[in-house]
């Protein structure tokens, strides 16, 4: 049985848990941007008026993210078979 005791967290639980949270806010964020983008944009375009250098680095950026996601993906659905 889990005592008053056991439910607290210390303080690198709450500095996760804190983290998490903006992490979803911005991730949301960027949804939002990039679908506004997407809808009233055609992709020539934004490349035609994007700073590349920037576009490019938003990109990679977006990939180490994209890449990172994936493998707590893997991983959570490894921890279901078991």
């Amino acid at each position: 049985m889990m005592t008053k005791a056991d439910k607290q967290f210390d303080i690198e639980q709450i500095r996760l848990v804190a983290d998490l949270r903006i992490m979803h806010s911005k991730v949301h964020e960027l949804f939002e941007v990039v679908s506004v983008l997407k809808r009233g944009h055609e992709e020539n375009f934004i490349r035609k008026y994007a700073d590349h250098a920037m576009l490019e680095k938003d990109i990679q950026r977006v990939d180490e993210i994209y890449l990172w996601f994936i493998r707590l993906k893997e991983e959570g659905l490894k921890l279901r078979k078991k």
